[in-house]
């Protein structure tokens, strides 16, 4: 796949979930993102000491109707498990605005090794996260 367009891409990605749906884990982004590969390698860059009940979380925003990248995250905290924060958000439970109307999906992955960790230390993390992806050229919302 690499090298193909994103439109070869996402029709094979469409094919894979149809005939691999229930094997494939939950961290693995079900769309084309460009900015992926550097999200992870940022975020692995960024540490947090202690556990807590704070987890911090991705959710990729769509921003197709805007120049640029087609894809945004959007960068949060909470002590609920990220798909169910995402799940609160789109039901407008004190969502964000820019995730109840243009939110995708969570993406899970690159922060995976940021869950369960002390409030103090997810107040920290969510800014710095914020701030490293925004500063490797991904649009970023969130993260205050």
């Amino acid at each position: 796949m690499r090298g193909s367009f994103a439109a070869d891409i996402e029709a094979d990605l469409v094919s894979l979930w149809k005939s691999a749906g229930t094997s494939i884990p939950d961290w693995l982004p079900m769309r084309y993102i460009s900015w992926l590969p550097a999200a992870y390698e940022v975020a692995a860059r960024i540490t947090a000491n202690g556990r807590g009940r704070t987890n911090i979380y991705l959710i990729l925003l769509d921003f197709s109707d805007r120049r640029g990248d087609d894809h945004g995250v959007y960068v949060g905290m909470s002590r609920y498990t990220p798909a169910l924060r995402f799940d609160q958000h789109k039901a407008g439970i004190r969502a964000a605005g820019s995730v109840l109307r243009r939110g995708l999906e969570v993406i899970t992955g690159p922060v995976l090794h940021l869950q369960n960790i002390p409030r103090a230390e997810a107040v920290r993390v969510e800014a710095e996260l914020a701030l490293a992806l925004a500063d490797a050229g991904i649009r970023v919302e969130g993260g205050h």
